[in-house]
């Protein structure tokens, strides 16, 4: 009677608490995700190299539609009065000097509302045709309120000034990147240096691809906030490496699990902080984006905020989907990194045969005694089984396999 009753309580159905398991959120926010990236690389690495392609077709097609900052030319502005709009001004704007603007457009908010034309470079004359038209059609008004055709003002860029702008961004992104590969040497290892500064590069080729392929303008505050971002991609993909680094620590003295899973394992355990920091990021800076193209018209703060808005999306992709995958491409090209990889795969293996053994029924004492023995081993055997880091844990304790979170 005992035993049925023990058996019927074995028998039990859990409860609905037992049978729950967490949900994909949760699984994430504890680094439990198990998703597949490193091992799915081929896949990723198809996709970044079409989008590569398409970038830098679109560079050497299209070109970059550059500010008068780096081409040079005219710049004139006007308050808004007497119906002064986009058409308008560029119209009466063309008449007077037979150029066509390159951008007419309204910078600035209430009555600091301005209209502003662009154009090739002008001389003295047309400028002089250009502004009497303007003052002429709208009767344009200063500060002060009174109608002058001071109201209407004029400058004009060199393009050497563009020039050397280019000149020192370029100079400024060597240094960066080279102060990014020897401090990455140096603080983690060669591999993961040379992973890095590959992923920036294709920051750098995404972004400005984007740039050509949609048309928005660069001026010296893209050029600043392009080299603000790649300090973000640089955060983020370390931020990886170094669980990465920590997770590999002893991977030799061990059969456990190959290079690339442990990779895949620290992508896991770090990918929503690699998330949570994007979204802290994109949000002001789309709060921005909403001040600078709502309230205050397009201009330098636009120009600022939508290249680092493109740069934190494309470095969080980067940094988790292809500088991991392409550390393990770095590590499987060496004999050591191949060779442990055989062994784990050999233990494993070895390991299913011992699993997949029976034990015969006893004829005798002496051959249920050895049968005992026989079981008895199996099952410590069992217990040291070797299994991924990645497979997931279907322990009852909550806690259980949880080797990292968000903030530890």
């Amino acid at each position: 009677m005992a035993a049925t009753t023990q058996r019927e309580s074995v028998r039990a159905p859990k409860s609905s608490e037992q049978l729950k398991r967490p949900g994909f959120v949760e699984r994430i926010y504890n680094g439990e995700g198990g998703l597949q990236i490193v091992p799915n690389r081929k896949k990723w690495f198809g996709v970044l190299i079409a989008l590569v392609v398409l970038c830098l077709a679109a560079i050497l097609i299209r070109g970059f539609s550059l500010g008068i900052d780096f081409e040079g030319g005219t710049r004139l502005s006007m308050p808004p009065t007497n119906g002064a709009d986009e058409t308008s001004v560029s119209e009466v704007f063309e008449e007077a000097t037979g150029v066509q603007p390159q951008t007419t457009q309204i910078v600035g908010s209430g009555e600091a509302r301005q209209v502003e034309v662009t154009s090739e470079r002008l001389s003295e004359e047309q400028i002089r045709d250009v502004r009497t038209a303007l003052f002429d059609r709208f009767q344009p008004t200063d500060s002060s309120g009174e109608v002058t055709e001071a109201a209407v003002n004029d400058s004009t860029v060199s393009e050497s000034w563009g020039s050397s702008i280019t000149q020192r961004m370029l100079i400024a992104l060597v240094v960066f990147l080279l102060a990014v590969f020897l401090y990455i040497t140096i603080r983690l290892e060669r591999d993961m240096a040379i992973a890095a500064i590959i992923c920036l590069v294709i920051d750098l080729i995404v972004v400005a691809g984007i740039y050509a392929l949609v048309g928005f303008e660069v001026s010296p505050a893209t050029v600043i906030g392009l080299l603000t971002i790649l300090s973000f991609s640089l955060y983020d993909t370390v931020v990886v490496f170094d669980k990465v680094n920590e997770n590999t620590t002893g991977l030799f003295q061990s059969t456990r699990s190959t290079y690339a899973e442990e990779v895949n394992l620290a992508v896991n355990q770090t990918i929503m902080r690699s998330l949570n920091t994007t979204i802290f990021s994109v949000v002001p800076i789309i709060s921005l984006l909403v001040i600078a193209v709502g309230l205050m018209g397009v201009g330098t703060l636009k120009d600022l905020a939508l290249v680092q808005f493109l740069g934190v999306i494309v470095g969080t992709f980067s940094s988790i989907f292809f500088a991991a995958p392409l550390l393990v491409v770095f590590k499987n090209r060496s004999k050591k990194f191949k060779e442990h990889e055989q062994r784990v795969m050999l233990a494993r293996e070895g390991q299913l045969g011992t699993s997949s053994s029976t034990v015969t029924a006893p004829d005798n004492e002496e051959n249920a005694e050895s049968a005992l023995v026989g079981v008895e081993n199996k099952e410590e055997t069992t217990k040291r089984q070797v299994a991924s880091p990645n497979a997931r844990v279907t322990s009852n304790d909550e806690d259980a396999g949880r080797s990292w979170r968000p903030g530890m």
